[in-house]
């Protein structure tokens, strides 16, 4: 049990401690589970909180005011919706629609908002985070019609649209001196930025306005182009040809997102772009140069299990097929991954390929033929062969699996495997990937990794490198989500050694997470943010990833709530 003193802590740095989630611990068990896993989707702040919506009063339920309904409203969107959904259909969460709001009554509701629950609702009257005017406003407003927020189809996207530099205005050659193949996008989450780091010099090259809290950033084939989505849906394509690295083109894609990709298959480097949104739920393929939306297409469908209408099934992590003209779209709620010809955007070719409820992340494996994928809330890795199209296995892990994109090694016992942390355990599975050479150990869980504790992230490794870096970011104890994990890949049974990179940065206050490990191009530093509140100092740890000592440290005023970072040859290759 986390104690009263502890949440109170944690509520009242709650801007600092939003990436994806709200920390507002929840009558936690001793391990996260179910209640890590609904901070993780709720929170940070819907960007749907301040879009118009109608107000439906339906007439069974309590009474309203439009001016209420408008706050509740914006309290659901920043607190509720990760969780129950826009249409409170419910995802990681119940659902809260009327047929069922209605049955319970105002004042079991009420106690349910106010108290929460063993199972993850948060408490939210008692944590503080809401008044017991709001615990009631809450509780009636999920007892009226869901309002559902506007479409956004091609006319939308295209008012958006704004190509900054024209194609045949940009650099014909690179205009620069860096080493871009070294060089880091770094998320300033709470700013709305991203900040390039040279990483050669370690020095910010620029700061870029991007859109709300970016979520990741990814290169295209060629590595000149970077597409950063924010979790807002815009999304920014930088030229890093240019002599200072810019945005040349701009689009607004949906009014919540949180994945792009650009198309990587022989003959079709850099032509397309991707990207999918959480509202409206949907995909748009687009050109790559420019950002032109070509072909939306819808997510809405049945769910793998129970083939049961799902209204707004999120579009999650995308990879782009090394093999074929294709990309792999999760989504999210239906469990089902599409894979997407883009050959002839006219005679657009779809393959359902069913998977398990909620997709989430993931990466490939290290021959990148398979797309090793979480479905957090199912505890399994969906085994998604790019190559042939079909779903390979299904694969029973730990407790709410976190990958990021996974990390790849050789184990000295099993062979080739890919690992992948835990939101709601302390457990790092390994799977092994080999089934030509390894076949016994393909498609399983080969070793068991005891880690630091639940609200891990995610974990890191590179080809050149015998370490494995794991955070626990999430994690309630200031001595664990300050800290790092790491393990010696060719003598795992030794354990893990903690390495203190929030007392390393030098960093007084805060809370000081620390977050998402990132190799440079050389495999020989990794790269750590200490993430603190928009407020608050923050900072990047590098450390030689040999010796596991500390090699600098990056602090600057223009470094807020720094989050992920991308090294531009390792996410152009996807190596990790």
């Amino acid at each position: 049990m986390i104690s009263r003193n502890f949440k109170r802590f944690h509520l009242a740095a709650l801007p600092a401690l939003t990436m994806c989630c709200q920390l507002a611990f929840a009558q936690a068990p001793a391990v996260h589970g179910d209640s890590t896993l609904r901070e993780y989707e709720s929170a940070g702040g819907s960007p749907l909180g301040n879009v118009p919506m109608r107000q439906d009063i339906n007439p069974q339920a309590p009474k309203m005011t439009e001016a209420e309904f408008d706050k509740a409203k914006r309290i659901f969107f920043e607190r509720c919706a990760g969780c129950h959904g826009v249409l409170r259909k419910g995802a990681t969460g119940k659902a809260l629609t009327p047929d069922i709001t209605l049955e319970k009554g105002l004042e079991y509701l009420k106690v349910f908002i106010k108290y929460g629950s063993p199972g993850g609702m948060p408490n939210w009257g008692t944590s503080g985070v809401l008044t017991d005017d709001e615990v009631d406003l809450m509780a009636r407003y999920i007892q009226q019609t869901p309002p559902a927020p506007p479409e956004y189809g091609l006319k939308e996207m295209q008012a958006s649209w704004k190509v900054i530099v024209p194609v045949d205005q940009r650099p014909k050659k690179k205009m620069n001196n860096l080493n871009l193949e070294n060089l880091f996008s770094v998320t300033l989450r709470d700013a709305g930025e991203i900040a390039l780091i040279d990483g050669d010099s370690k020095k910010i090259v620029s700061i870029l306005n991007t859109g709300y809290a970016v979520h990741i950033s990814r290169m295209s084939a060629s590595g000149r182009y970077l597409f950063v989505i924010g979790r807002d849906a815009k999304i920014n394509l930088i030229d890093l040809w240019m002599e200072k690295p810019d945005t040349v083109a701009e689009i607004k894609v949906g009014m919540e997102a949180r994945s792009v990709e650009s198309s990587k298959a022989k003959g079709y480097e850099d032509t397309y772009a991707i990207a999918g949104t959480y509202w409206p739920p949907q995909f748009v393929i687009m050109d790559g140069a420019t950002l032109k939306p070509r072909k939306i297409v819808s997510t809405r469908g049945m769910t793998v299990s129970g083939q049961d209408y799902h209204p707004e099934p999120r579009v999650a992590a995308i990879v782009a097929s090394h093999f074929k003209p294709e990309f792999f779209v999760n989504v999210k709620e239906t469990g089902m991954v599409y894979s997407v010809d883009y050959r002839d955007l006219n005679n657009l070719k779809l393959k359902m390929i069913e998977a398990a409820p909620f997709l989430h992340d993931g990466g490939f494996e290290s021959t990148h033929r398979y797309f090793m994928d979480a479905a957090n809330a199912s505890n399994k890795i969906a085994v998604i062969d790019t190559k042939e199209g079909e779903l390979t296995k299904l694969v029973e892990v730990g407790k709410t699996p976190h990958p990021g994109r996974g990390a790849n090694f050789v184990d000295p016992k099993f062979g080739p495997v890919w690992a992948t942390g835990h939101l709601g355990d302390e457990s790092i599975s390994l799977i092994g990937t080999d089934p030509k050479r390894h076949a016994d150990n393909a498609w399983k869980v080969v070793r068991t990794l005891k880690g630091q504790g639940g609200g891990s992230l995610f974990l890191k490794t590179h080809p050149k490198s015998k370490n494995l870096w794991v955070d626990t970011t999430l994690n309630p104890e200031p001595s664990v989500s300050q800290s790092i994990a790491v393990w010696d890949i060719n003598n795992l049974e030794k354990g893990s050694e903690l390495i203190p990179i929030g007392e390393w940065s030098g960093i007084k206050d805060g809370p000081k997470r620390v977050v998402q490990p990132e190799y440079n191009k050389a495999g020989d530093e990794v790269w750590f943010s200490v993430w603190n509140g928009k407020d608050q100092e923050s900072a990047i740890v590098i450390v030689d990833d040999k010796t596991r000592k500390l090699k600098a440290v990056i602090r600057d005023p223009k470094l807020v709530t720094p989050t992920g970072k991308f090294n531009v040859y390792n996410t152009q290759h996807d190596v990790y």
